[in-house]
């Protein structure tokens, strides 16, 4: 499993440029304070919390909850990913920690972290039970996690694309790649969201919710970040 990320990681640095400033874009437009949203309805009110956010990318979450006043650590399997949002750290003058990290195994002790956030990240994991095996240690008791994601390996190519879409300025070999890596993943997946409940469960968490809802709330303009393929929430407590 080694190989798909390193596949992974050479198809992200690829997009790492162009990737950055679209998220760089979003994190200027209404989708900024829909986001927050969205992570309002978990995260725990009234004090500033140590956050880990997996698959952080160019920094998009990282950036909203530092600069509501968090402690916040992004960590991305690719390296120039982090570049980029160490660079856009820099612009837009808020500091979260960024290192290069494998998301399924977070070099941290346990207990680091009140939650943990990610997005459009763990369909492409090879191996979910033991990460969120891994995730479960790194939280505080009664700590959060809070997960946005799709069931990618098995979504079905739109019979058409508005004319703005979060993937119009991929290539078709990148697209090709992506096609290939979920083929690979796909046989080591069930259906999701809710193969992830019953592994958050076996992981030690409980209080598990599923939202099927938050794509319609965030995408409901056809702008280019959209994103057609139907996503979840989930949620659970350590």
């Amino acid at each position: 499993m080694n190989t798909i990320k390193n596949d992974m990681a050479n198809y992200w640095s690829r997009r790492a440029e162009n990737f950055s400033r679209l998220r760089q874009r979003e994190f200027a437009s209404e989708k900024h304070e829909q986001w927050l949203a969205e992570l309002d309805r978990y995260l725990p009110r009234g004090r500033k919390l140590d956050i880990l956010d997996i698959g952080t990318g160019t920094g998009f979450f990282a950036f909203l909850l530092a600069e509501r006043g968090h402690h916040v650590t992004g960590i991305d399997l690719t390296s120039d990913m982090i570049r980029e949002a160490k660079k856009t750290a820099e612009r837009i003058g808020i500091s979260p920690d960024f290192y290069t990290m494998d998301g399924e195994s977070p070099d941290f002790p346990p207990r680091s972290f009140d939650a943990i956030v990610t997005r459009k990240l763990t369909w492409a994991l090879p191996d979910l039970p033991r990460t969120y095996r891994n995730w479960h240690r790194l939280l505080k008791p009664g700590g959060i996690f809070i997960n946005f994601d799709a069931d990618y390996c098995r979504e079905k190519p739109p019979s058409s694309l508005p004319a703005h879409h979060a993937h119009q300025d991929v290539g078709k070999e990148l697209m090709r790649e992506y096609e290939r890596m979920k083929n690979l993943l796909r046989p080591t997946q069930r259906p999701r969201p809710e193969w992830d409940a019953e592994l958050l469960a076996l992981a030690g968490f409980s209080h598990i919710t599923i939202d099927p809802d938050v794509w319609q709330r965030v995408y409901r303009e056809k702008d280019e970040f959209y994103d057609p393929t139907p996503g979840f929430a989930i949620s659970a407590t350590a």
